[in-house]
């Protein structure tokens, strides 16, 4: 990996002060009005004249407006953040009337009625003007007046609601101290530079309920009393947030119903792949009663782990909790496969295992990444990467990587997409900017940053979301990338996953901290052999969250209660509760508030293809066969959303998938 001092292309500004924020997004408001206005007056709709001019603003307010609302979640000033919150409002308002424009949309119709211009217009043309029309239609503008009016209301109430909800996630950041003796069984490292206080003449050690702290908590700690303590600190934050999604729930099932649908799940799935609740519904159910024989067992034989715990210290084994699940999980890898997380991620700097992960996409995609020295970034920490087509001067679009916590930043892991790739006036190309967010643990005086197997199966899969970002070539903006159905966008990302459990794969990413020594065969074998381990109970987690996400959203009459729902259900399915301990963990449940709600599914959907393209292409014909991974390119990342992605599957399959490799791949 090359370095270089210059980033080539256009560059997006992250230093934005909040009036500035301010004065673009108004401003990008008022171009839209004025556009609006123009095409609503223009006498003989035509695609150039009207659907042309529409979406050349969308491509270029895109940008603004998606730079905005990534420093909300990224800037180290609170008043920067607040501004790209006001900004994702501003925009959300322009976006309702938009969808209330009955003047636009009859120009857009015309241009769609017109047969014979529709039928002159390329592939991915023509796909643009059937989805304007599809939207207009699902914005409502087939409503009377009144009842327009009226959607217009709770759409603005709901945004309202999924932004105080998302915001209360961002800025609770849970507590707790212990106390050396009560975080018996943590790694050594986890105590380096850790902030401590006096508490009565003991030493306590400051534990939050951010990544690096928390789940390694929950997975070393032997004491149950403080596994137990940060998982209620943690599962009790965001109080409020559980009125705010039972008001969501309420409100997106009473714009359901002014649409015409029976429930929102009806609605947000028919333009997806699933299509009706049923075939989501047959899907979690069928693999929820193929997995619940495996969770039983599985659950058994952590039980026994416990309980071995509870005689050996003289306590009464009064239950098997959720806080429990993480640690007699690794307690069993550990006797099954004498294998532990803290021998393996020092085989894992986070530096050598990137190089190796960007050497794998470099040569299965065709690309060359480049490190930009003095990068433009918003934070000291944040690195820019360019990339470039390997065998031609072609430049491929920018990307950063904002990998460790701070305050204010965004608590989980995910990829933004901060400029799409879109063709401009001209015909020359624009640029796609991407950026991948982490809170992985950072360096230390004693150690650099290092990773757990599951940390790099993480950064592979995110990374996946990445290239998918870099890599599609359309000639619109909103089919970029992972503009794809939303039941299908985790399928490139979750098929990468498997590099990380392929032998010389591991061997590439690792090089010890300290000696350089590569991770020994016998270790890599132990990895690969737990990877199966707790499939059951592993898996009804992924069916509980999809199931629960489907039935809060296809209540057609009354009220459902989303908490006491929510942890019946957890029980019901998972098979593991939370006793008496007066949780709720739906108010952490962020996907519900960001646009997958009714689409959790997604991911074990996403899982059932990714799992065929990767038995079917990488397995049989080399994970380092470059014509597959070009095809994987060309077929699968290239075409973005401007096909559906049954067929962009079908292209890379050479038939229609299957499930069969997935059950495979799960144990099944």
């Amino acid at each position: 990996m090359a370095s270089s001092s210059v980033a080539k292309g256009s560059v997006v500004n992250f230093d934005l002060s909040p009036e500035e924020i301010e004065k673009m997004i108004k401003k990008m408001v008022h171009d839209e009005h004025d556009l609006y206005d123009r095409v609503a007056s223009v006498e003989n709709p035509t695609f150039s004249n009207v659907i042309v001019p529409l979406n050349r603003l969308y491509n270029l307010n895109e940008v603004g407006f998606l730079s905005s609302c990534f420093l909300r979640h990224v800037s180290t000033s609170k008043e920067v953040r607040e501004a790209g919150e006001r900004a994702r409002k501003l925009w959300n308002e322009l976006e309702i009337e938009y969808s209330s424009r009955e003047d636009v949309y009859q120009a857009v119709l015309k241009v769609y009625n017109n047969k014979e211009e529709m039928d002159a217009l390329s592939q991915e043309d023509k796909r643009l003007v059937e989805k304007m029309v599809r939207s207009y239609r699902r914005y409502g503008l087939m409503l009377p007046q009144e009842k327009r009016e009226e959607l217009h209301k709770l759409k603005a109430q709901l945004f309202d609601l999924e932004v105080a909800f998302s915001r209360n996630l961002s800025n609770s950041n849970g507590v707790a101290l212990f106390s050396r003796e009560e975080l018996d069984g943590m790694p050594e490292d986890y105590f380096d530079d850790r902030n401590t206080e006096v508490v009565d003449g003991v030493t306590k050690y400051f534990v939050t309920t951010k990544y690096p702290d928390y789940y390694p908590l929950l997975k070393y700690a032997k004491l149950e009393s403080t596994r137990k303590t940060l998982f209620v600190v943690n599962n009790t934050r965001c109080p409020d947030n559980i009125q705010l999604l039972q008001d969501a729930v309420k409100i997106r099932r009473q714009k359901a119903k002014l649409m015409g649908y029976k429930t929102h799940s009806a609605f947000v799935l028919e333009p997806l792949m699933a299509k009706t609740p049923l075939t989501v519904l047959k899907m979690e159910n069928d693999l929820r009663n193929k997995l619940v024989r495996i969770g039983i067992k599985n659950l058994s034989e952590l039980e026994a782990l416990k309980k071995v715990d509870m005689e050996k210290t003289g306590k009464t084994y009064d239950g098997f909790f959720q806080w429990d699940m993480s640690y007699y999980m690794n307690l069993a890898n550990e006797q099954k496969h004498d294998i532990s997380d803290n021998d393996v991620k020092k085989y894992f700097p986070l530096a050598n295992v990137l190089r190796g992960i960007f050497d794998i996409y470099q040569n299965m995609l065709g690309l060359r990444i480049i490190k930009v020295q003095d990068a433009p970034v918003w934070h000291s920490s944040v690195e820019m990467f360019e990339v470039w087509e390997a065998k031609e001067d072609k430049f491929v679009g920018h990307f950063y990587l904002d990998l460790y916590p701070r305050e204010g930043k965004y608590n989980r892991v995910g990829v933004s997409r901060i400029r799409p790739g879109y063709e401009r006036e001209d015909g020359t190309r624009e640029y796609p900017v991407t950026a991948m967010m982490a809170n992985f643990a950072k360096s230390t005086s004693k150690m650099p940053a290092l990773l757990t197997h599951t940390n790099v199966v993480t950064l592979m899969h995110e990374l996946g979301h990445v290239f998918h970002n870099l890599c599609a070539v359309t000639k619109w903006a909103s089919f970029h990338g992972t503009r794809v159905e939303r039941d299908f966008v985790e399928t490139p990302s979750k098929m990468l996953e498997n590099w990380a459990w392929e032998p010389e794969v591991l061997t590439k990413l690792s090089a010890h901290y300290k000696t350089g020594e590569i991770i020994p065969t016998s270790m890599i074998e132990k990895i690969i052999a737990t990877k199966n381990d707790n499939a059951g109970l592993t898996n009804l987690l992924r069916v509980f969250r999809g199931l629960y996400d489907l039935s809060i959203h296809s209540i057609s009459n009354g009220e459902v209660d989303v908490n006491a729902h929510y942890n019946s259900l957890e029980r019901d399915i998972t098979l593991v509760g939370c006793g008496d301990a007066g949780t709720f963990g739906v108010a952490t449940f962020g996907h519900l508030m960001s646009r997958y709600d009714s689409k959790y599914y997604g991911y074990l959907w996403s899982q059932s293809f990714s799992a065929d393209m990767f038995a079917t292409r990488f397995q049989k014909e080399g994970i380092n066969n470059p014509k597959t991974g070009m095809d994987y390119r060309n077929e699968i990342l290239r075409p973005g959303g401007s096909r559906d992605a049954m067929e962009s599957l079908e292209k890379f399959l050479g038939r229609k998938p299957n499930n069969d490799a997935f059950l495979k791949s799960i144990g099944l």
